[in-house]
């Protein structure tokens, strides 16, 4: 499987669109793909210019149906620490990337797929999307980035999935909080769209603050989250974006008085 990315000017900057490309075979994963993914979203965050990225799968099928089977039969103990590595690696380039990633889920999200869009900040989905984590039934435990899930949808639903390896529909996604949003028949780009445009809307300087912050929220205790949102907030004036934003807003009130 190809992984390929187009940039799209749009606002005052741009917008990166990764695409996983073998929609005849849902857009499984495999090593090559993991690598190619990795690899092309920390090529995407050396680009100051991109303001966001859309993760998504080609095709209306899948955004990712899990990862190809003949390489999970083919793996030993060995193999299998690098081969997850990997996984964890392409998840880790989602949060990893200054910007905000939205995957846009148009079909069928399983396994490292349902990872992948964990990894994500924003999961936006067709109303047609399934998700599910179905490794157990393989005799394999969901791992990496699954230990996102309880921070999505809550310990009992992350076990449900986990654990059963069913898989639920676009609509309980939703009810779970597991996606942020769902689109109906033909707006999946409508809705996505939209998202990006509320998100150049904010500084650019502070979008990427915000993000960072975003994810040691996740991953640090209170305190040091608090301590480091003090930082951020200083560190922001030294940009000079607050001042120009505030005095625009100002400016823009007064002549709608």
């Amino acid at each position: 499987m190809s992984v390929r990315t187009a940039l799209e000017a749009r606002g005052d900057g741009s917008v990166a669109r990764v695409t996983l490309d073998n929609p005849r075979k849902l857009n499984i994963l495999d090593r090559d793909s993991l690598v190619a993914l990795a690899d092309g979203m920390r090529a995407v965050e050396r680009n100051e210019r991109v303001r966001a990225v859309v993760l998504t799968g080609a095709g209306e099928k899948a955004f990712a149906g899990g990862v190809d089977l003949e390489a999970l039969g083919a793996l030993d103990p060995q193999s299998a620490r690098e081969f997850i590595g990997l996984v964890h690696d392409a998840c880790a380039a989602m949060r990893d990337c200054p910007v905000p990633v939205i995957a846009r889920i148009n079909g069928w999200c399983l396994g490292a797929g349902l990872d992948l869009a964990a990894a994500c900040d924003l999961r936006i989905a067709a109303d047609t999307a399934a998700f599910g984590m179905p490794e157990v039934r393989l005799g394999i435990p969901s791992v990496v980035e699954a230990a996102l899930l309880p921070r999505l949808v809550g310990a009992g639903r992350a076990r449900w999935l986990v654990l059963t390896g069913e898989t639920i529909s676009a609509q309980e996604a939703l009810a779970w909080g597991l996606i942020e949003k769902m689109a109906g028949t033909g707006q999946l780009d409508t809705v996505v769209n939209a998202a990006l445009d509320a998100i150049l809307a904010g500084g650019a300087e502070a979008i990427r603050a915000q993000k960072r912050l975003c994810k040691l929220w996740e991953e640090a205790p209170l305190e040091a989250s608090v301590r480091a949102s003090v930082e951020e907030f200083a560190r922001a004036y030294e940009t000079g974006e607050p001042r120009r934003r505030i005095e625009a807003f100002r400016r823009a009130r007064k002549q709608r008085r």
